[in-house]
C-alpha cells in the first residue's frame, strides 16, 4: 500500500495488505455486520499475500457485484404472491362450502 506524501515526488510505501485463511472457515463465530471472530473450531488464521496459497486476490477501484438477480427474484416474488392468492381462494371456497353444510344441518 502506497500513498503520495506532500513534499515527495514518489509515492511512499506504508505497508502491505494481507489476507487470512482458516482450516475450518465454518467454525468462525459471526459477530454481526460482516465480522467474524476466531474460535477453537476455526483454527488459527494463516495470513499471507493476496493470490498466494489459495487466497483470493484484491483489485483496486472495483465494486463487488451482487449475487442476486433482481429480475429473477421479482419473478419468484410474483409467483409466490399468486400461489398465496390461489391458496387463499381455495380456503375461502372451502369455508363457504362448510358454512352452507352447517346451515343445511340446522
Amino acid at each position: 500500500m502506497s500513498a503520495a506524501v506532500p513534499g515527495q515526488s514518489a509515492a511512499q510505501q506504508f505497508g502491505t495488505i494481507e489476507l487470512a485463511t482458516f482450516q475450518n472457515p465454518g467454525g468462525l463465530k459471526p459477530m454481526g455486520g460482516n465480522l467474524f471472530t476466531v474460535t477453537t473450531a476455526s483454527g488459527e488464521p494463516q495470513t499471507g499475500a493476496p493470490g498466494t496459497d489459495s487466497r483470493g486476490t484484491l483489485a483496486q477501484g472495483y465494486l463487488e457485484d451482487s449475487n442476486v438477480s433482481v429480475v429473477e427474484e421479482m419473478v419468484n416474488m410474483i409467483l409466490g404472491q399468486r400461489a398465496y392468492e390461489a391458496n387463499s381462494k381455495v380456503i375461502k371456497a372451502a369455508d363457504e362450502m362448510l358454512q352452507q353444510v352447517n346451515s343445511l344441518v340446522r
